[in-house]
């Protein structure tokens, strides 16, 4: 099995790729309000090297507070390429772990989806969103 995840805090990201067994993971500071840069990220993984997104079975996200916006950063990243793969995604909720990397996240996703039966239809992208303890008061749209 194909898995990768994704963590942000906000100020560094991490990104975990499992290929086949074989765990390959990278991690980048950046300023808060800087959008991580998923090309450099993924391509120090091996992105276009020893792996394509179509190639990947799973994907999974840390579903954070540490940083919301870093948190709808990479669920809307995610998102768009889950959809447009058809290949299901899953928030790890990661409220409690302090420094919860992508390496975490991945296994977490792992279980899950072995505790599913290997049921992608189990992981809808579109259900995969971010999902607070407490009301973000964020405006919503169309609502």
């Amino acid at each position: 099995m194909n898995i990768l995840a994704i963590d942000s805090s906000g100020d560094q990201t991490s990104v975990c790729v499992m290929l086949d067994g074989d765990v390959i993971s990278f991690s980048s500071k950046h300023e808060r309000k800087d959008r991580p840069n998923w090309n450099k990220l993924l391509s120090n993984i091996g992105h276009k090297k020893i792996f394509l997104l179509d190639d990947i079975d799973l994907f999974a996200y840390a579903n954070s507070e540490n940083s919301y916006t870093a948190t709808r950063s990479v669920a809307t990243y995610l998102k768009g390429v889950t959809v447009a793969l058809d290949k299901p995604l899953i928030a790890v909720l990661a409220e409690e772990h302090e420094g919860f990397h992508a390496d975490k996240i991945l296994m977490s996703a792992k279980q899950q989806f072995e505790n599913s039966g290997f049921n992608p239809k189990a992981f809808d992208p579109n259900d995969a969103n971010p999902v607070y303890a407490i009301d973000t008061q964020y405006k919503k749209i169309n609502e």
